[in-house]
């Protein structure tokens, strides 16, 4: 699997806008599974675990390039993400107790029944949205649908490396979470939509990212419909074929959809509505 050097492009800056309701290819080879979110007692076993010399200056930009050069010890090689994840400050978007573990490679609560993902998931699944912003010759990830806020973390990221990002939450206690965790570092070219993110949000389409932090049995039709001709979709879905996840992409060319098939993952379950 290839990855970008790019480098990424500080995109334009526009007004935050906070709405209400808002074939196939040949699998990559497997690496090892990747488990953005792990049961919340696991999570506070890591808590519980962490060392005396952890959590000092959590606000430094050293605490943030140790996350990455690890993340470039496990094999992830964008450029542009290891540039975001330096910048991105990840402790201010995880629950104060658990801050002390903000910088390590694993998954932690954010409250009703939700994690924010693991870095090292974060960091491949834009990876390879970027491997399809290399293939169309394009030094960002242009207009970006994210499907699931969650705390802001993986939107704050994308909004370091697309033109424009829309991300829709279903969770209104999440939303409103992410909305000030997002008003606070003032990505005035993202906007956050409280709503059912299996419809997507045709009103911003088409995209030319999209990217999903909730898996399911089949890519909702109307995601397809949304992404742009040249546009990339990476999501977590069921394998074809067989039993589990696999992070999926989807690249749609004038001729038809491409999908394949890369590592195995493990998230929650992809839901409609809104609560």
């Amino acid at each position: 699997m290839s990855s970008s050097s790019s480098s990424g492009v500080r995109p334009p800056r526009f007004p935050l806008v906070l709405d209400q309701m808002g074939r196939a290819g040949t699998p990559a080879k497997p690496r090892e599974t990747l488990r953005p979110q792990r049961h919340l007692h696991e999570s506070a076993k890591d808590a519980a675990r962490q060392s005396s010399s952890h959590g000092l200056g959590l606000d430094s930009a050293p605490m943030r390039l140790r996350m990455v050069q690890r993340l470039r010890a496990e094999g992830i090689r964008c450029e542009p993400v290891f540039e975001a994840m330096a910048q991105v400050p990840r402790h201010l978007f995880v629950d104060t107790a658990l801050v002390i573990q903000a910088y390590e490679d694993t998954s932690l609560p954010i409250g009703h029944g939700q994690t924010i993902s693991k870095p090292s998931v974060v960091a491949r699944m834009i990876e390879l949205l970027f491997e399809g912003a290399t293939a169309r010759a394009s030094a960002s990830l242009g207009r970006t649908l994210e499907i699931g806020t969650g705390c802001g973390y993986q939107t704050a990221l994308l909004a370091r490396l697309a033109r424009r990002v829309v991300s829709i939450e279903r969770l209104k206690p999440l939303f409103d979470k992410a909305s000030v965790n997002l008003a606070a570092s003032r990505h005035d070219h993202v906007r956050l939509v409280y709503g059912d993110g299996m419809l997507g949000h045709a009103p911003n389409a088409p995209y030319d990212s999209l990217i999903a932090a909730a898996g399911g049995e089949e890519l909702p039709q109307l995601w397809l419909d949304q992404l742009a001709v040249g546009g990339r979709l990476v999501a977590p879905m069921h394998r074809s074929g067989g039993r589990g996840q696999v992070l999926v992409v989807i690249d749609r060319h004038a001729n038809g959809l491409l999908r394949t098939e890369h590592e195995a993952v493990h998230f929650v379950p992809l839901k409609s509505g809104v609560l």
